[in-house]
């Protein structure tokens, strides 16, 4: 989750346009945005120590834990920078197969190692074994993984911090669906909408009952097999992208609200605060006003509140567990936003570096921390036995190696992955516009003054201004030359040249006099 949140508003402007928008104009590079990095740096901190706690510091876990979750107040705050920025890199962009390619070369390769390392941890003991759904089903459990939607699907997590990317990957197909569909601007109406299905139907919608009704299998099976048409449909245009990519989504909202893990008014609640951080920037950019806006914004932490009061955790658990949780939940959301609003009042001022560049490798961190959990746990298997101080120590210690291997795999593997993402992806893009210029051309060819026309075709506005400019030019040379020839010819066939010309203002001046 929460990955590439900053730089997509690095990144150029489109290469296809919605069927339901006009292409974007090119724009030059935004700069990072330093605020976003910084928060994405502070919620990596906030979530490393959290898995921390039990390994470490089992004193916090029996005091603030009862009534502060560390780890939702950390998530809350990616989900919330990912709302913000990611539906605002695909406006930017205007190509939603540049947007996705852009996605799988930022998501996947880091999960892939991620994903590898953690398998083998798990088979081999390091602190716990693969669950028992991962080992006896790997087809099924790698296809779900596959889709990051595991979490969606009721499929144990190979690497617990993976759930979150179910989430991310749900609000990409929301957000793609709506930008195709052209609607991609109601960030309003789909905040509300899920904040009130949180509130309402978040109770009344069971977890996981979908693959209890119809099997695991068979939904990780149908969820591949949609994800995969609506993969395809991008290629295409018109009817087909729309109806797959709305398949997408209409799937994804299916998953959120009668498959999901961990509650439905919980999922619900999430999305409603990603779609929470999109209107925060329209705010910001002057596209909505507070005061149409503003209470809108205001329901949906008191939505997200409301529903962990009136629900509960939403599976099985001891009466003063769930009041834990509650209280947890409820702070970490009053918390994370107030965190966020904070550092968007102090977006313009300078941020610490050191958690500005904590956010560059923020993702790394986020995903390789669990694994050097492990480790510490397999070490420490009875905190109690050691000191404060060399808790605190072993605490250094583990922060200093995560940092060193998120560095590490930040350039070997996140950065040049990046990198060929925006070169595929501009690459897609450029044949998108030389088939659509072609087709345009095609359409034009029965119309009259097709050269006209042909100049107000995107993409063709240059050529023709500096064709126009050379003929200019040549039509120039040719006149000096010709005035060059006269000079240097025959004083005879000057004088002829020249007779017309006297002539003409000969006769202009007659006329002036007689006016």
């Amino acid at each position: 989750m929460f990955v590439d949140v900053v730089e997509t508003n690095r990144t150029g402007v489109g290469e296809e346009a919605s069927p339901a928008q006009p292409r974007p104009q090119s724009q030059s590079p935004s700069p990072r945005q330093g605020w976003l990095d910084a928060l994405r740096g502070l919620a990596a901190l906030v979530v490393v120590f959290e898995h921390c706690v039990d390994a470490l510091f089992p004193e916090v876990r029996a005091g603030a834990s009862q009534w502060f979750n560390f780890g939702q107040y950390g998530v809350l705050v990616f989900f919330l920078v990912s709302g913000y920025v990611v539906p605002v890199s695909l406006e930017r962009r205007g190509s939603v197969g540049g947007f996705w390619i852009n996605r799988v070369f930022r998501l996947y390769p880091l999960w892939f190692v991620a994903a590898a390392a953690g398998t083998v941890f798990g088979a081999a003991g390091v602190y716990a074994t693969l669950p028992s759904q991962l080992a006896d089903n790997p087809g099924i459990s790698t296809l779900a993984h596959l889709t990051m939607l595991q979490d969606l699907l009721q499929v144990v997590s190979v690497v617990n911090v993976f759930w979150t990317l179910s989430y991310e990957m749900v609000f990409y197909l929301l957000v793609t669906a709506m930008f195709v569909a052209g609607v991609h601007r109601a960030g309003i109406t789909g905040m509300i909408a899920f904040a009130a299905a949180a509130v309402t139907l978040g109770g009344l919608l069971p977890a996981g009952a979908l693959s209890r009704g119809a099997g695991t299998a068979q939904v990780v099976v149908v969820t591949a097999v949609v994800l995969l048409a609506a993969a395809a449909s991008l290629a295409c245009r018109g009817r087909l992208r729309v109806c797959g990519t709305a398949a997408a989504a209409v799937l994804a909202l299916v998953l959120l609200g009668a498959n999901s893990r961990i509650g439905a008014w919980q999922s619900l609640a999430i999305l409603a605060t990603m779609f929470a951080g999109t209107v925060l920037y329209r705010l910001d950019q002057g596209r909505l006003r507070w005061k149409r806006s503003g209470w809108a914004l205001v329901c949906v932490p008191v939505a997200s509140i409301g529903a962990a009061w009136a629900f509960g955790p939403g599976w099985g658990m001891p009466a003063d567990q769930a009041l834990a949780f509650t209280w947890g939940w409820s702070t970490a959301v009053a918390a994370a936003w107030a965190t966020f609003l904070a550092a968007r009042l102090l977006r313009r001022r300078p941020m610490p570096r050191a958690l500005v560049g904590l956010g560059l490798i923020s993702y790394s961190v986020y995903l390789l921390h669990p694994l050097a959990v492990q480790v510490l746990r397999r070490l420490t298997t009875d905190p109690g036995r050691f000191s404060l101080a060399e808790r605190l120590a072993m605490a250094v210690l583990l922060l200093g190696v995560v940092l060193a291997c998120s560095a590490l795999t930040y350039r070997a593997v996140e950065r040049p992955a990046q990198s060929l993402g925006r070169r595929l992806s501009r690459w897609a893009g450029s044949r998108t516009r030389t088939a659509e210029t072609s087709a345009e051309v095609r359409a034009l060819l029965p119309v009259r003054g097709l050269p006209r026309l042909l100049t107000r075709l995107p993409g063709r506005g240059r050529e023709p201004a500096r064709a126009q400019q050379d003929r200019q030019q040549q039509r120039g040379d040719q006149r000096e030359r010709d005035g060059k020839s006269g000079q240097r010819g025959d004083p005879a066939d000057g004088a002829r040249r020249e007779e017309p010309r006297r002539v003409a203002h000969g006769g202009r001046a007659r006329d002036t006099c007689a006016r």
